[in-house]
């Protein structure tokens, strides 16, 4: 195109120059250098403004990648940060599980330990055929129930355990409603826990715990039973009667040998 303008210009230039004067051609030579002057300096502008539009294109585009890239990479984070947030909820929903289920699992144990004993101590009743009862043909002496109730523990204090649990068994079969009954029996127990003879010693603990009238006794019956059910190396029954005496009677001074025995079985 610029090639074309000039060769018009040149033909101008020559056709005037047939029929112009020598002053006109120099000054028309002049105009065109002006006008080539002027041309070229378009051509200049206009391709600065091309360079000027193509850099701004290119950084526009560069910054708009820029600005995509860092979406994306935020994007990205969000993602990541959700995932954790997921498996940081799972692991949460699994340990709230775990802490329910050890919340339970106390009173289940002390059901199955409950329903164990209960059956360890039918077994023990139904194991035990004959017990040492008073004759049924002997007529008891005119005695009152304190003095009979003292002739038995003095045996028993002598270390006479025989004659005191044959005592204490007088004692409990011709006053049966009486108010030292559990504790009758509580001593029998202790005669028979002395002579090792633990199975039966945990019966007479038992009828200690059941009587409503032993109250004033039964922690240390308990006590005494669940150190009975350990010496037959049977723990969980132990175990199960400690906590119970624990739970029954927490201010007893029995309630705290049960807890320093507790520390001793596995």
């Amino acid at each position: 195109m610029r090639n074309k303008i000039i060769f018009l210009i040149f033909g101008l230039f020559i056709g005037i120059a047939g029929c112009a004067s020598r002053d006109d051609v120099s000054n028309l030579q002049q105009d065109m250098e002006e006008v080539k002057t002027r041309f070229y300096k378009m051509e200049k502008d206009i391709g600065g403004i091309r360079a000027e539009a193509k850099e701004g294109s290119d950084n526009t585009t560069k910054n708009f990648q820029n600005e995509i890239e860092s979406l994306r990479k935020t994007v990205a984070d969000l993602q990541a940060a959700q995932d954790v947030a997921r498996v940081d909820m799972q692991s949460l929903s699994g340990k709230l599980d775990d802490i329910k289920l050890q919340t339970q699992k106390p009173s289940e144990e002390m059901a199955i330990l409950k329903e164990d004993t209960d059956r360890r101590l039918l077994a023990l009743e139904g194991k035990v055929v004959t017990q040492e009862k008073a004759p049924a043909d002997v007529k008891p002496k005119e005695e009152t129930p304190e003095a009979l109730y003292g002739e038995a523990m003095d045996a028993f204090k002598k270390g006479e355990m025989k004659k005191s649990r044959e005592a204490f068994t007088k004692f409990t079969a011709q006053y049966p409603k009486h108010a030292l009954v559990a504790e009758s029996h509580y001593w029998i127990g202790d005669t028979y826990y002395n002579e090792k003879n633990l199975e039966q010693a945990i019966l007479e603990y038992q009828e200690v715990i059941k009587n409503p009238s032993g109250k004033g006794k039964a922690p240390a019956a308990m006590l005494k039973q669940a150190m009975a059910f350990k010496g037959l190396g049977d723990d969980k029954s132990a175990r199960y009667i400690y906590k119970k005496l624990i739970e029954e009677y927490p201010n007893s001074e029995e309630a705290k040998k049960a807890k320093e025995k507790l520390k001793g079985l596995k």
